[in-house]
């Protein structure tokens, strides 16, 4: 089987020549069951968890009995705080949590390869030179993504040091710039198309290859 390949793009977003990529990351099993796991472990680990309410043990007062247990003719009642009054407590009050789900890393890493794997297959990655864009123009970038013709939404991996390439591309709409130390299952799932920069597209198989 040859090895993947991808389009290395210009500034107007013509191809120039095509690059090879590493086969151990772009030419991996797709094993569909692995990136639900990993995207559905990410999507459990953004939620904050914070939500809480206070039990009857929390709310303030209610330490005196509001009557004497008989000879009143009323329910037996030892707190004004009980969930059934009016400012009392709530019962079975939530409370803060974590809904972390631990997933290997040998499966998050494989899930990572099968979802690039999958990009590099139906032929919508391509490779930018970052060394265009001496100055951020959104301009361009919408120029070179019309003439590529990719389809949206788009993620486009860069380093932090293509600083000119990022201010470019992250104003236009549908569209999602990331790190390669911060790309995740989900971003590239739910990416289309997908658009790295050489050095970026380098870091990602170099982690990937592990």
């Amino acid at each position: 089987m040859a090895a993947p390949k991808a389009p290395v793009l210009d500034l107007s977003g013509k191809k120039s020549k095509d690059v090879t990529l590493t086969e151990a990351v772009f030419a991996a099993e797709i094993r569909s069951h692995l990136v639900h796991e990993a995207v559905r472990a990410e999507a459990a680990a953004a939620r904050s968890g914070t939500r809480a309410a206070k039990s009857r043990g929390l709310v303030s007062g209610g330490r005196a009995k509001p009557w004497r247990q008989k000879g009143t003719g009323r329910a037996r009642a030892g707190t004004t705080r009980a969930p059934q009054w009016t400012g009392g407590g709530v019962a079975f009050a939530p409370t803060p949590r974590s809904f972390d789900v631990k997933v290997n890393r040998k499966v998050r890493r494989a899930a990572f390869r099968a979802a690039l794997s999958d990009h590099a297959g139906r032929g919508t990655l391509a490779v930018l030179d970052a060394g265009g864009f001496s100055e951020p123009s959104t301009k361009t970038a919408a120029a070179l993504l019309a003439a590529w013709g990719a389809d949206l939404p788009l993620l486009v991996i860069a380093q932090p040091e293509e600083e000119a390439l990022v201010k470019s591309f992250r104003n236009l709409p549908r569209l999602l710039v990331l790190e390669p130390s911060e790309l995740e299952v989900g971003a590239i799932v739910w990416a289309r198309s997908v658009l790295a920069t050489e050095g970026a597209l380098e870091r990602v198989s170099e982690a990937m290859s592990k």
